[in-house]
């Protein structure tokens, strides 16, 4: 039978969805270790707050990571094949400047403690470029949205680990010991890097930096409508951003809930309604296909957004406040998945390193110019208004979406691969 026509079942338990799993939560463990994680130790070692600011310098790496892209594409380790031949020294750099993390003193050394930061954010961009192009690489299209799904599962589990997790843990082993737990919890990714299959397919990577400098553009450029799909990626999931600026700072100073309620509604069951929107929206774009799920899911995003409103009306209401929280949540991780699936398909699998780096870039341009406005708007309309904006902030995104339907449509048709041959 073939895999279009293989039950849910068979899909969840294959390999390259394991796999997805492992990856992810080798991508998102290393992200609080350089952010809050990282602050906190600082603190608590009374580094001085203008250095504990110019740490989050060290960042950088994940905002800028498609200008090394191309090398990834560009050219192939002697081992592993294409994508993993990249992933496994990245995780091995990994687990030893975590460990080196350990060893040094944010208090006494900072600059050499920002330089092993540095080289953490940095590997650990790079190890998402790659993850993310094998993902793209090796999953079926009937594949991606539970892949997506389940990659997601991993990144939260692993940032929640790394995160609050390592942040109770710490009294008692110590920060140095958190450090040295965390650089051996990389040996999972690198588990997975060892049993992760290849793609089914094999493509050309391109013959010269220049090629791989331009032709994901070249490419992209070349589809039907593209620029209209641009503007897609870059509006699609405004809506939810917009809102979730905000969202916090409603509940606790709109509403008067405490910071612990907030912290246990959330942040906990919103992580579990994520995490649960998310494995539901992948499982469903098995039948409803690309752009049925992203118009579905889309919509309902909006709606959930829409579900803080009685909320301002009624007042302070815990059941009020689970229902709006984990109904945005869910819907947002349903919309996660399609959006990540929509990328992967709109890559060519011979530059899909910087084609993928580059659309995810792209894709959160909505909420770094849009987001800013949104404590202003409340200042100016109220809360009710605020959410109703928010919500609305999602139609032009879904016009343009229901504009480039055919060519969405398409992308399930239309594999963006070079053929070499087929395994």
């Amino acid at each position: 039978m073939g895999l279009h026509l293989s039950p849910y079942s068979q899909v969840f338990r294959n390999r390259r969805i394991a796999v997805m799993a492992l990856f992810g939560f080798s991508s998102g463990l290393p992200l609080p270790l350089t952010l809050g994680t990282l602050q906190a130790w600082m603190a608590v070692a009374g580094v001085k707050l203008h250095t504990i600011g110019l740490f989050s310098l060290v960042g950088l790496p994940y905002t800028l990571k498609f200008l090394w892209s191309p090398f990834m594409d560009r050219f192939v380790p002697p081992w592993l094949g294409r994508r993993r031949g990249w992933i496994l020294p990245t995780q091995v750099g990994l687990s030893i400047c975590i460990a080196a993390l350990g060893i040094g003193s944010p208090k006494n050394a900072p600059w050499t403690f920002a330089l092993l930061a540095f080289l953490v954010a940095f590997l650990s961009a790079s190890q998402d470029i790659v993850v993310d192009a094998y993902r793209t690489d090796v999953l079926h299209e009937v594949e991606r949205g539970i892949g997506a799904a389940v990659f997601i599962t991993g990144y939260r589990i692993a940032m929640i680990v790394s995160g609050a997790f390592a942040l109770n843990l710490v009294d008692r082993i110590g920060w140095q010991n958190i450090y040295f737990v965390m650089a051996g919890l990389m040996s999972i990714g690198i588990a997975a890097t060892l049993v992760g299959p290849e793609p089914a397919i094999s493509v050309v990577p391109p013959n010269t930096m220049q090629e791989a400098v331009w032709g994901p553009m070249k490419d992209f450029f070349s589809r039907p409508a593209a620029i209209v799909i641009l503007l897609l990626i870059v509006l699609y999931k405004v809506c939810d951003a917009y809102a979730g600026t905000m969202t916090t700072t409603f509940l606790i100073r709109g509403m008067g809930f405490s910071t612990g309620e907030v912290g246990t509604v959330n942040k906990g069951l919103g992580l579990v309604s994520l995490i649960i929107g998310a494995t539901f929206g992948g499982a469903m774009m098995v039948r409803l296909g690309l752009f049925r799920s992203l118009l579905f899911f889309g919509i309902l995003q909006a709606v959930s957004i829409l579900s803080f409103i009685p909320l301002v009306w009624i007042g302070k209401s815990y059941a009020l406040m689970i229902i709006a929280v984990s109904f945005e949540n869910l819907t947002g991780g349903m919309g996660t998945a399609a959006f990540i699936s929509l990328l992967m398909a709109l890559c060519n699998h011979r530059y899909s390193a910087t084609q993928f780096a580059l659309l995810s870039s792209l894709a959160s341009l909505g909420r770094v110019f849009i987001a800013p406005t949104s404590g202003y708007v409340v200042e100016s309309t109220g809360w009710a208004n605020f959410f109703l904006i928010a919500a609305l902030t999602a139609l032009p995104g879904l016009v343009l979406l229901w504009r480039v339907r055919n060519q969405i449509s398409g992308l399930q048709q239309e594999p963006r691969i070079v053929v070499v041959r087929a395994k």
